[in-house]
């Protein structure tokens, strides 16, 4: 088989080598997510234990994340909702 062919030993080795560095950029980078989530527990946990009610904080953070305007009509709809049903 010629060298210059498509799946040669060598066009293989290349192509495999690459796969490896993308499998081991992958791996690496959810070590790191790992560590990261490990970081949000304990900062999490420290706020908890300073009195700090950690289910609204995650409802805050993701608040913080979105819009403001779909925010506002999010809750301009929660409040006509909640009249209609007497709340």
């Amino acid at each position: 088989m010629d060298d210059q062919t498509s799946g040669t030993p060598d066009t293989y080795r290349v192509t495999a080598d690459e796969l490896r560095q993308f499998i081991e950029r992958i791996e690496r980078l959810d070590a790191e997510k790992k560590d990261l989530a490990e970081q949000q527990k304990e900062v999490m946990a420290e706020a908890k234990a300073r009195g700090y009610d950690t289910k609204v904080m995650r409802k805050v953070i993701a608040l913080r994340k979105r819009d403001k305007d779909d925010i506002a009509e999010e809750e301009a709809v929660l409040e006509m909702y909640k009249e209609a049903l007497g709340m």
